[in-house]
């Protein structure tokens, strides 16, 4: 054992000694005495934290300051936080603390023999990474450090973070006594990692204990835990290491050591490492065997899933295990009804395609064409169509899972399908072919393939009859704080009550199209011919009230209806007042039909139900937003219409426009003259820049559409500069920050205001636009030294 109190050297450390090391130091120490390569180092013990808190007492100044304390209160929780971790930092190190700290780097150096030594310094709770309780990301970690000067000053670093506002308020959550967590800081040395990633010996996606995961990119991990990369991700059998499936990703950036300040920075792959390593696959075979094997011989020294990260030396090309913890979020094994299947019968693919909303769903087929055949869908059913539309949401809520032959990950069926928690797979060519009306068939949208028979696991049924962790815990105060708005988008009026709790910050995109089909039924011309243009207006009204209440006072867009011709016609009276349209993709929608003589009348009806939730039931958290615009004249002619209706323009009522043709962002300084805000519609934006049609699967699948393309962006970068010349907001509501956490920070970069996600995405784009900004104040930081 170590002569000193406050220093455990990894060899020195097993598995019980959470209470002295934390749950990253005690697992470190198992690992590299079980045999596993593990970079060496040593751990500041818990003790070192405790006694610096005790006799500088700090205990009791912090006790004091969290007594009472409201974690409710965010301001108050964040104020409180900041202060005693100032306190902190501003507090000296015990003598005796600081000489162990000397002692062991200068040790280390001689060990290791070199003079400018590396190393990470990382945070390791005594409460954390246990079976059941995952503290994971409550406290802090710090890469490429030199020099024991730095080392001390991190090491108090990680001190500090154990007083951070989210870990507090977790504590509180978990019923954890704040005075029986600790810390100890683990010093361990830095791999010159050319790849890094995680992996999981559990697929935490479906939870097959017989599948490993690894997600994998170039350059430190840091780029794969934070979210800051897409990796490449490969499914591995754990019973042969073979690879079932992998996905090579588009890896733009990586991390590495910062050449001119202490830490890391970001740089470009392209610019790096060349750019075919951009779209090239990370790990090669032999590598994946080995990190699968050593995957495998971990999880057999723990007895269970285990969540690791690793690193691949640049220099040497061996491999490292930085850590190991167990894997919290798995539900306890039951029988695998697919495995179980799988051992009486062949597993028979059907169907491939494109996975647009993960999840599984199990039923018998229903093959749809159009309105007509929407009552034929049946709660429980396999939705199987060429391509969904408005008129199909109905049919889309009652089904288990949806097939589509056409589209992409950014086409109707997809974003209806996340907006539901509907699993839904797109762009498989030839689903209402090889699908026959009946067949039961299970449909595997995280993967995006459609099986043969029931084979739906129990394990869902289960999850879905358990309450959710939204209507367990309130995750606003859980979520990062943030200065870019995150914003929720909405279709169906009834969802609210499900993602009211998500840490949002309004609606930053509510189509109307669904209140026309589900909750009007007509097209607003019938109405209005029929004398029935209140119930029109109601029946609006009612679907926005129902969700500006319930995240009142939380701001509340409201697209006005951008139905096609063709979506139009589906409604009860539209053949009779609709024309037929070749392309009515770029036909009369939006603006254009709200200032023309045929559909003017129908618009004030739209204005009407606005003024109505506003006025009589007091909701001015509702705003309006106006799609498709090509023209400043047709902006400044429907804003007449709109006052003489009673919706003018100041600062209670806002209106946004639209940025989805390229004529606003040419014109973006004439068009904020007129407006309060701008919403991206990056999927026409792209589609009109790229010429690409976004709902057509063949060109989906071969790339064309994509907002991370050059052009796009830069009409984005354009847009967002000239809006804010004029101090106008600028928010964008496609699917790109969704599923594209570079453009995200792209986005974060160029200053955007807001981002207007799908609920499925709320919780992890918060926290990816949480870590990018704080990513950019750290740059800023380091640049200006």
């Amino acid at each position: 054992m170590s002569k000193h109190p406050y220093i455990r050297w990894f060899e020195e450390i097993h598995k019980e000694d959470i209470p002295l090391v934390g749950g990253k130091g005690a697992n470190l120490g198992e690992l590299i005495n079980g045999g596993v390569k593990v970079p060496p180092g040593f751990c500041v013990t818990a003790k070192a934290y405790s006694d610096f808190i005790e006799e500088s007492n700090l205990d009791k100044y912090i006790l004091e300051s969290i007594n009472g304390l409201d974690i409710d209160n965010n301001y108050q929780l964040q104020q409180t936080s900041a202060e005693i971790r100032s306190v902190i930092m501003d507090t000296d190190i015990l003598e005796p603390i600081d000489k162990e700290i000397r002692e062991a780097y200068a040790q280390f150096q001689r060990n290791l023999q070199v003079d400018d030594l590396y190393v990470a310094v990382r945070s390791s709770a005594t409460a954390e990474d246990l079976p059941e309780a995952s503290f994971a990301g409550q406290q802090d970690t710090y890469l490429e450090i030199e020099g024991v000067e730095e080392v001390i000053h991190h090491i108090k670093k990680c001190w500090a973070s154990l007083w951070t506002a989210r870990a507090i308020y977790y504590r509180e959550q978990q019923d954890f006594n704040h005075f029986d967590v600790s810390l100890s800081a683990v010093v361990q040395k830095m791999v010159n990692s050319k790849k890094a990633g995680v992996l999981f010996t559990s697929n935490p996606i479906n939870e097959d204990h017989n599948q490993m995961m690894i997600n994998a990119s170039w350059g430190l991990g840091e780029s794969v835990v934070s979210g800051m990369v897409s990796p490449d991700e490969y499914i591995v059998d754990k019973r042969d290491n073979s690879v079932i499936e992998k996905h090579i990703a588009t890896k733009n950036f990586l991390i590495v050591k910062n050449e001119k300040a202490v830490g890391t920075t970001k740089v470009a792959v392209k610019e790096f490492l060349g750019e075919d390593l951009v779209t090239e696959q990370c790990l090669t075979e032999t590598e994946i065997n080995q990190l699968s094997t050593d995957a495998l011989r971990i999880e057999e020294l723990y007895n269970s899933p285990q969540d690791i990260e690793w690193a691949i030396d640049t220099d040497t090309n061996e491999l490292y295990i930085l850590q190991a913890r167990p894997i919290t979020t798995l539900t306890k094994e039951e029988p695998n009804v697919i495995e179980e299947a799988q051992k009486e019968t062949s597993r028979v693919s059907l169907v491939r395609g494109l996975p647009a909303s993960p999840g599984t769903g199990s039923g018998k087929v229903r093959k749809i064409k159009d309105i007509t055949e929407v009552s034929k869908v049946e709660e429980g059913d396999i939705l199987v169509t060429i391509m969904t539309n408005p008129d199909m949401m109905p049919a889309m809520k009652k089904a288990a899972a949806v097939v589509t032959n056409e589209g992409g990950r950014t086409c109707h069926a997809a974003i209806v399908s996340r907006e539901f928690g509907i699993p839904c797979i797109v762009g498989s060519n030839n689903a209402t072919e090889v699908l026959s009306e009946g067949m039961e068939v299970t449909v595997d949208a995280t993967r995006g393939v459609v099986y043969q028979g029931i084979l739906e696991d129990k394990q869902e049924e289960t999850k879905k009859a358990e309450p959710s962790a939204i209507e367990q815990i309130n995750l606003h105060q859980l979520a990062p704080i943030t200065g870019t708005k995150v914003y929720m988008n909405l279709g169906e009026p009834d969802l609210i009550g499900k993602y009211k709790d998500l840490p949002f910050d309004g609606i930053g995109l509510m189509r109307t199209e669904f209140i026309f089909t589900h909750l009007v039924g007509a097209h607003p011309m019938y109405l209005l011919k029929n004398g029935e243009e209140q119930f029109f207006i109601e029946k609006m009204a009612e679907g926005i009230t129902k969700v500006a209440q319930d995240i009142y006072p939380k701001p509340i867009v409201v697209r006005l209806s951008d139905f096609r011709s063709n979506e139009f016609r589906g409604l009860k009276g539209g053949e009779e007042v609709e024309p037929i349209e070749a392309n009515p993709m770029i036909g009369w929608r939006g603006v254009s039909r709200y200032i023309s003589p045929e559909y003017e009348e129908g618009f004030r009806l739209e204005c009407r139900a606005i003024k109505k939730v506003r006025e009589e039931y007091g909701l001015i958290n509702v705003w309006t937003m106006l799609p498709f615009v090509r023209t400043t004249w047709e902006v400044e002619r429907v804003k007449e219409i709109m006052a003489e209706e009673g919706l003018k323009q100041d600062q209670q009522f806002k209106i946004w426009i639209m940025a989805e043709v390229p004529s606003v962002v040419f014109q973006a300084e004439d068009f904020a003259q007129l407006v309060d805000g701008f919403s991206i519609g990056s999927n026409d934006l792209t589609q009109l820049i790229l010429g690409s049609d976004r709902d057509s699967g063949i060109l989906n699948t071969m790339g064309y559409f994509d907002e991370r393309n050059p052009a796009v962006k830069q009409a984005i970068k354009t847009l967002i500069h000239a809006a804010h010349k004029h101090d106008k907001t600028v928010s964008i509501c496609g699917q790109g920050p969704s599923l594209y956490p570079e453009f995200t920070e792209f986005l974060i970069q160029e200053g955007i205001d807001s981002v207007s996600i799908n609920p499925d995405t709320v919780a992890d784009t918060r926290r990816l636009v949480a870590s990018v900004e704080q990513r950019l104040i750290l740059n800023s930081v380091r640049n200006s030294k």
